[in-house]
């Protein structure tokens, strides 16, 4: 839902927190279990809010993962059953290989991103990165 998104794209906690006001105004009555849940979460749910939007925003993107996973929707859909757990595993492993091939488009602002991540969570990119 589009409402939705002025709460998890704003700028601070404390703008967020405005935004779930006028979202509950406008949807309280039709999904008030919804907006209950986000209440009674929400120091949960506004963690990430501690961090700087290049790290903020690939918390609440979910294409990648979406895109995942409609691969292995893809792999498994024809299939009826699998004898083993390691049978699946190695469809899924052949598939993404075969599939990642095809992800050519850069993540937007990776390199500021990952500097970010970096200064958050030191020392646990240093294995990965070079900075």
């Amino acid at each position: 839902m589009a409402d939705f998104k002025p709460v998890y794209r704003a700028d601070t906690k404390a703008a967020a927190e405005l935004a779930l006001d006028e979202l509950e105004t406008k949807w309280g009555e039709k999904y008030p279990i919804v907006l209950e849940s986000w209440r009674s979460k929400w120091e949960l749910l506004s963690a990430y809010f501690r961090y700087p939007k290049a790290i903020r925003k690939p918390i609440y993107t979910t294409n990648a993962v979406e895109a995942v996973h409609r691969q292995f929707r893809k792999l498994t859909k024809t299939k009826g059953a699998f004898p083993n757990e390691n049978s699946l595993l190695k469809l899924f492993y052949i598939g993404i290989n075969q599939v990642s091939n095809k992800w050519t488009m850069p993540i937007i602002n990776w390199a500021l991103t990952i500097a970010q991540l970096s200064i958050y969570f030191k020392g646990r990119l240093d294995g990965i990165i070079k900075i």
